[in-house]
């Protein structure tokens, strides 16, 4: 009984034993699998994220086509038609625009000095004149009877003169005639001279040589002093004149191009400032500039002109036209045309933007050479829409 209890004991004991080595084993073969399936599972991860990356890629690039494509998939796929200007840098200049006036230096309104009706007129308008030729004359008889009086006493006067000296270097005859004689000769002379003098203030005469422009007075008209009667003008030194605002005073000196416009006569010329003014003008804080005009009886005093001044001018600008540029939340853009794989496409451009004059604008940021802007059909765009030309 003992030994049967043994022998089922031991083989208890053996099956124990046997089960453990069992189990061993099978943790054994359980370990080797695990490690096996690890590295099998890191390959996996491997070979998923290297296709995940792969399949980011295809993400983000039919992101972006479907962003081109998808203005036009909603217009029926229809591309939006527009004009392109390939941007190359050139000349641009800036320029101030005001109104002057012809004038001149030697532009005179000659004025009578004595009073009477006009006798003679020398002149009509048109007519080239001298300095000192007299223009008109206005009536002197009462002078010229005068003198012809003053005259005949001079004669008498200077005729005794000469007696009495004959006389008094004789040392015949007293002191006082002979000096009586001699102031009464040199003062009728006086007179005579005074008198003369008053005569030429009856002559209208031209204090320059150049043209009478206009004639205020006609024959046997009367004449006041101070009275505007001929009006001549050189027209070999007229010059145009013109204020500008005082904002203007640190853009503009001397030896600036400039540019003046008759629209009257049709002319353009091309000039320099010869002067600018240096004191403000209080009451119209205006100051004046100059420009002298070449000798040409087509410029007339007081005619209208346009005077251009050149304030700020660049050889290398990236110049476009002003209606190009919009603005939307205070920043100012342009669309330019760009190739994006077969597709034309209008891209947006944030543009900083320089001097605007005559419809054009420089930009100073935003665009390079070589871009094509476009400069028709940009109304209505948005931002990576097909477009063609």
């Amino acid at each position: 009984m003992t030994y049967n209890n043994n022998i089922t004991s031991m083989k208890s004991n053996i099956n124990y034993i046997l089960s453990g080595f069992a189990l061993i084993g099978m943790f054994a073969l359980v370990s080797c699998g695990s490690n096996s399936t690890l590295d099998q599972k890191k390959k996996e991860l491997d070979k998923l994220k290297s296709e995940q990356a792969s399949i980011n890629e295809k993400i983000k690039k039919l992101a972006e086509e479907i962003s081109v494509l998808d203005t036009a998939a909603i217009k029926g796929n229809k591309e939006k038609t527009v004009a392109v200007t390939k941007i190359v840098p050139g000349y641009f200049q800036h320029s101030i625009d005001v109104q002057g006036r012809v004038d001149g230096d030697e532009n005179i309104a000659i004025s009578a000095k004595m009073g009477g009706p006009v006798t003679r007129l020398n002149v009509s308008v048109g007519d080239i004149v001298h300095k000192d030729q007299i223009l008109a004359e206005i009536d002197n008889k009462l002078v010229r009877t005068q003198i012809a009086d003053i005259k005949a006493k001079l004669a008498i006067a200077t005729d005794l003169y000469y007696k009495q000296k004959t006389l008094w270097d004789q040392k015949i005859g007293s002191e006082v005639q002979y000096l009586q004689a001699k102031n009464q000769k040199e003062s009728l002379e006086n007179g005579l001279a005074t008198l003369n003098e008053n005569l030429d203030m009856y002559l209208i005469k031209s204090p320059i040589s150049g043209t009478v422009d206009n004639l205020n007075i006609k024959l046997g008209q009367s004449v006041a002093p101070g009275m505007p009667c001929v009006q001549v003008v050189n027209f070999g030194s007229l010059k145009i004149k013109a204020d500008l605002s005082e904002s203007y005073s640190a853009n503009v000196d001397n030896g600036d191009d400039a540019e003046v416009v008759f629209p009257d006569i049709n002319r353009t010329l091309k000039s320099k400032v010869d002067y600018v003014a240096k004191a403000i003008n209080p009451m119209t804080r205006t100051f004046g500039v100059e420009i002298k005009l070449p000798s040409d009886n087509n410029f007339r005093p007081n005619m209208v002109a346009v005077v251009r001044i050149v304030d700020y001018k660049k050889t290398n600008a990236l110049v476009v036209p002003v209606n190009a540029i919009q603005t939307a939340d205070g920043k100012q853009y342009v669309f330019v045309a760009v190739q994006k794989g077969k597709t034309m496409i209008a891209q947006k451009r944030d543009v900083k933007t320089g001097p605007m004059y005559n419809g054009k604008a420089e930009i100073i940021e935003g665009l390079n050479p070589g871009d094509q802007l476009i400069s028709t059909g940009f109304q209505d765009l948005n931002d990576n829409e097909i477009i063609r030309f």
